[in-house]
Parts: structure tokens; sequence; C-alpha cells
């Protein structure tokens, strides 16, 4: 029914059924929209709790794609787990391992006496990486349960390479703050066999816990971290949780050495 108002505009009335058919069709419109948003919201409290944000304020589209991305990376980083797997030395590795000098003719261990392992690890960056070191095969298993530890409490890591990277350079390693473990070597200045051409020392972030000998400190980025008292990121300290996470298996560190002090150092002997 068409009427014409004060204004002389003609305006469309609608009649009682006309009204019902409205309503009705907007009643099942809202309920459409109140579904689709509560679905997804079910679906995610399904599968994570997240707290929710404290401010009152409503994401916009473009804040929503930069935040989303870096909730889900940091999700990842928190869920991911240890894992430690050990590996008979390959060909391949036993081909590298002597191009680089690592092992050589008259080493004091067979490869057959050596073990790959491959170790998740946390970062200085706060993230989880898989790192490699090459140990004596008793003790893969049970150094594997040292870094699953080291891991659990987030103790930080620079970066944990085979010494093959470096040449076999134990001065090259140090100077990256490579974590490393076995190397065909002598005790510097000796032409004594060290423990780590045995596989049984491994080096824990050299810079941050230099060898220190008087005014000697090795490697000379290390200098700083030569004072102990200081509480930096990745140093190791006297019964901290890398020092209690060697000693559970029965290693030694080499900051309780009299005198000389060798704070990366940790090996089955103490030597």
């Amino acid at each position: 029914m068409t009427t014409t108002g004060r204004s002389g505009i003609q305006r469309q009335r609608h009649g009682p059924g006309s009204r019902g058919r409205r309503a009705h069709a907007l009643l099942l419109g809202g309920a459409v929209w109140l579904l689709a948003a509560i679905v997804p919201c079910t679906a995610l409290a399904g599968e994570s709790a997240v707290a929710a944000p404290a401010s009152d304020a409503v994401a916009t589209p473009s804040s929503q794609t930069t935040a989303e991305p870096a909730l889900s990376r940091a999700m990842t980083r928190a869920a991911r787990p240890f894992r430690g797997t050990i590996h008979a030395i390959t060909p391949q590795m036993k081909a590298m391992m002597r191009q680089s000098g690592a092992w050589k003719p008259g080493c004091p261990v067979r490869f057959g006496d050596l073990r790959l392992l491959k170790l998740t690890y946390w970062g200085f960056d706060k993230r989880a990486h898989t790192g490699k070191l090459v140990v004596a095969r008793q003790w893969a298993k049970p150094l594997v349960g040292v870094f699953r530890k080291l891991y659990k409490a987030r103790f930080p890591i620079r970066r944990m390479k085979l010494i093959d990277v470096y040449g076999a350079s134990d001065r090259r390693s140090m100077n990256a703050d490579n974590t490393s473990a076995f190397n065909g070597r002598y005790v510097s200045g000796t032409t004594r066999w060290s423990m780590h051409a045995y596989g049984l020392a491994i080096d824990i972030n050299p810079v941050e816990n230099p060898y220190v000998s008087g005014s000697y400190v090795s490697p000379k980025a290390g200098r700083k971290y030569a004072d102990r008292s200081r509480k930096a990121k990745g140093m190791v300290h006297s019964g901290d949780v890398v020092v209690r996470a060697f000693r559970s298996i029965g290693w030694k560190w080499g900051g309780d050495w009299p005198g000389t002090k060798d704070y990366q150092h940790f090996s089955s002997t103490g030597g």
C-alpha cells in the first residue's frame, strides 16, 4: 500500500504479513551471524587456551595479520620438544674428519669408538636449534641426558657445530663461541693427547667461559668474562644447572681446577 506523507514523498507501507516476514528474516540473519562468530571461537578454545588481552581495543585486520604469525612462531618455539639422537660415524663423516684433520693417523680412538649426537639446544636468540657433537661411544647416552637438562632449563648456547667446520682449529672454534667436543689434538703446548681427542671432553660457550691462567685469557673475546662475578647470558657458574647436569653423570668442571681455570671445559676425568 502506498501513502503520501506531509513531504509529498510516497512511502511504501507494509501490511502485517510483510512485517512478520521481515522480522523473521532479521532474526534468522542474526542467528547465522552469531553462529559464525561462535564456531571459530569454540574451535580455538578446543586447540589451546589463550588469555584474552587486557585492552578493550578492537584489533583491526592489519594488526591481526601481524600478530597472528608472531604468536604462531612463539607457540612453535615454546612447544618444540627436546630431541637427542645418536648415530654411528658414516663413511662420509669419516672422510670429512680426515680432511679437516679432526681425526688423523695415530689418533687414540677409532671411528667405531665415536658417536655423532644431534641435539636440540636453546640459543642466545631464545629459539630452539639443532646442533652436533662427536663424543665417545660409551658416553653418548648420558650426554644426551645432560643436554636435555640444559634445554629444559633454557640455558643458552651460542652455537654447536662440528669442529670440522673450523678446520679442526680449536682457536677458530673458540673465537666463534662454538660449543664442541671431539677433536684429535694435543693439549696446547705439549705432545700429550687432549681429552677432546678421546671424545671425553666438551667445551661450552668458550667466549663466556674462557680459559684463564694468570693474565692470559683465551679466547681474547672472553677477557671481560674472566671476572666471574659477572652474571651474563651463557656463563657457567659453580653449582649452576650446567655444572649439576654434568656432575650427575660423573663429569668434572675445569672451573674447579686450582690456579688455572678452564671455565668452558667439562670432561669425564676432570683433565
